[in-house]
């Protein structure tokens, strides 16, 4: 039986852990250096002798002090804050322009994420873009996908690379008239432009997305779900996605369809992530 001693000594023990845990969650696991998330797979009918490696940057979220530009050009979808407890804000020119950098030898494509829309309050009210974010990252040389394709080649065999408009871009309220979320994206559409049978991998900053998409779809990349930003033992308490945990983190095959969700590198509402640290992706396919 517990003494009363014993109790308050395990209560005090708790109230430290606690203290402790909350410390590292917010204070030392936003800001650990970026590790790289690797994948190596081979998608059924993936073409032999095609080789590549994608690279993927997710949940930049810019704000200060949690992910400065300078941290950023240290370094899919959801580049502006989406959190208010900041010092301060990171417009888009000073994001973008950390992100003008980034360069690889077929191309940097990029999609737009909710808070990318959110936080725009004319593109709310219009219903339609260009965001403030879609013209940061074009300034910064990087085309965004909304609904659209592209086919590159290397070694000789094509592939194509297709992003989705956003799925939850537009908000529901009283000073737009929507009664629900609207998203843009358009899956068939997107899929149509495709117009041989070269593998196709699809950007999509929800995973939810994932049940809809055919075997046509090599894989599907996403973010959105930052793992959670809490992730004990494999699950987190508390996922934004209508599937809770199903599509939360990780590489996930169903129907021999590949989706990789990744964990991202900031985080959204509260500045926590604990268990799931920020990551970038580096994906070998073939």
């Amino acid at each position: 039986m517990i003494t009363r001693r014993g109790f308050f000594r395990f209560l005090g023990g708790s109230i430290v852990a606690a203290a402790a845990l909350g410390t590292y969650a917010v204070g030392i696991e936003p800001m650990l250096l970026t590790r790289v998330k690797r994948y190596a797979l081979t998608p059924p009918e993936w073409p032999d002798g095609l080789k590549l490696r994608i690279v993927a940057l997710a949940d930049i979220h810019a704000c200060r002090p949690w992910m400065t530009p300078e941290r950023i050009a240290s370094l899919l979808g959801d580049y502006v804050a989406g959190t208010r407890m900041v010092s301060n804000w990171v417009d888009a020119d000073e994001w973008g322009a950390a992100l003008s950098g980034l360069k690889a030898p077929l191309g940097v494509f990029s999609v737009l994420g909710n808070h990318d829309w959110w936080e725009d309050l004319t593109a709310q009210k219009a219903g339609q873009g260009p965001t403030i974010a879609r013209r940061a990252l074009e300034a910064a040389g990087i085309p965004v996908m909304e609904n659209d394709a592209v086919r590159l080649q290397k070694d000789g065999q094509g592939f194509w690379i297709a992003g989705l408009a956003d799925q939850l871009a537009l908000r529901p309220g009283k000073a737009w008239g929507r009664k629900n979320f609207a998203g843009l994206d358009d899956l068939p559409g997107t899929l149509a432009k495709i117009s041989d049978d070269a593998p196709v991998i699809l950007l999509a900053h929800e995973p939810d997305i994932f049940p809809d998409v055919p075997k046509r779809v090599a894989l599907t990349l996403s973010g959105h779900t930052h793992g959670g930003q809490v992730r004990l033992f494999g699950y987190s308490p508390v996922v934004p996605s209508r599937y809770g945990n199903r599509y939360a983190y990780g590489h996930v095959v169903e129907d021999e369809r590949n989706l990789i969700v990744s964990g991202g590198l900031g985080f959204s509402i509260a500045p926590i992530r604990f268990g799931v640290r920020p990551e970038i992706l580096s994906i070998d396919l073939g």
